[in-house]
C-alpha cells in the first residue's frame, strides 16, 4: 500500500472506532496529552471512552522519565486512547478521589470508570501490553 492509502486507512479506523464507541463523529482525539485539572476532569472523561491519566508533580524525579513516554503513546494511540497529565499539587480533588498516594501513577479509565492503575515507572513495552488489552 502507498503512504496515502495507509493514511486513509488509519483515518477510517479512527472514525469507525469513534462510531463504535458512541462518540460524536466530529470529536477529535488529541495527539498529545491533555492537561487535566479538577475542573475539567469530568468533561474529559465524558468525552472519550478510554483515558490514561498520568498523576505527577514537578518535584517528582521518578515522574520525569514518564513524560516522554506519555507523549509518544498519546501520538501513537491517537484516535483510540486519550492521555492526560494531572499535577497532584494543583488538583487535590481528583487526586484524593482516586486515592493517589504515590507518584508517578497511571490511572486507566474506560467509559468513566477506573479499570486499572500502575504505580511507579513502567517500560514502553509494559505500557503497550496494557493498552492493547483495553482496545480488544
Amino acid at each position: 500500500m502507498e503512504k496515502s492509502e495507509d493514511d486513509e486507512l488509519e483515518r477510517l479506523k479512527r472514525e469507525k472506532m469513534k462510531e463504535i464507541m458512541g462518540k460524536k463523529q466530529g470529536s477529535e482525539f488529541p495527539e498529545s496529552p491533555l492537561r487535566i485539572t479538577d475542573s475539567n476532569f469530568q468533561n474529559i472523561v465524558d468525552e472519550y471512552p478510554i483515558i490514561v491519566v498520568d498523576f505527577w508533580a514537578e518535584w517528582c524525579s521518578a515522574c520525569k522519565p514518564m513524560s516522554p513516554l506519555i507523549e509518544r503513546m498519546a501520538e501513537k494511540y491517537s484516535g483510540k486512547i486519550v492521555f492526560g497529565k494531572l499535577n497532584i499539587d494543583k488538583n487535590p480533588k481528583i487526586t484524593n478521589r482516586f486515592q493517589i498516594t504515590s507518584i508517578p501513577t497511571l490511572l486507566f479509565l474506560k467509559n468513566g470508570s477506573a479499570i486499572d492503575k500502575v504505580i511507579g515507572t513502567i517500560s514502553p513495552k509494559q505500557l503497550e501490553q496494557k493498552l492493547k488489552k483495553y482496545l480488544d
